[in-house]
């Protein structure tokens, strides 16, 4: 009984919202319940991927700390190269060279962090932003 997807999500998210651990990986059927489940939680941003470039950007691009697997799709081998790839990745990592990369996707994670529904609702559904920063699509060099 405890260990139904979606119990096991609210667990791996609260110990993510308490900071008792910085990422986690979860697994379930597809990967959707569990993230679902994780993404109740504050401050847990949670994702699904089914390859290892998903999975790196879900960290550069996403600062996913919850990345959710599912094992119907996503063979052994394929959630190993997976988790590397993504637990050996930090926010910008691999983007260098793309000005205000990272800047542009931490203010995002900043304003998600920071965004309350209630406020939100009764600021007539206008978020609140906390600075710009502009990107624009680069090609990466050779």
């Amino acid at each position: 009984p405890d260990l139904m997807f979606h119990r096991v999500g609210l667990r791996v998210g609260s110990l993510i919202a308490e900071r008792e651990f910085e990422r986690a990986l979860v697994f379930c059927g597809t990967g959707m319940g569990i993230h679902i489940a994780a993404s109740k939680c504050p401050h847990v941003h949670a994702g699904v991927v089914e390859s290892v470039p998903a999975g790196l950007r879900a960290m550069t691009g996403n600062g996913v700390n919850v990345l959710a697997m599912g094992a119907f799709y996503v063979a052994p081998e394929m959630g190993i190269d997976i988790a590397e790839a993504y637990l050996n990745a930090e926010l910008g990592s691999g983007y260098e060279w793309w000005p205000n990369f990272y800047e542009f996707h931490k203010l995002a994670i900043d304003e998600m962090d920071a965004f309350d529904y209630t406020e939100y609702k009764k600021n007539g559904f206008k978020l609140k932003h906390l600075g710009n920063v502009p990107l624009k699509q680069e090609r990466k060099p050779d």
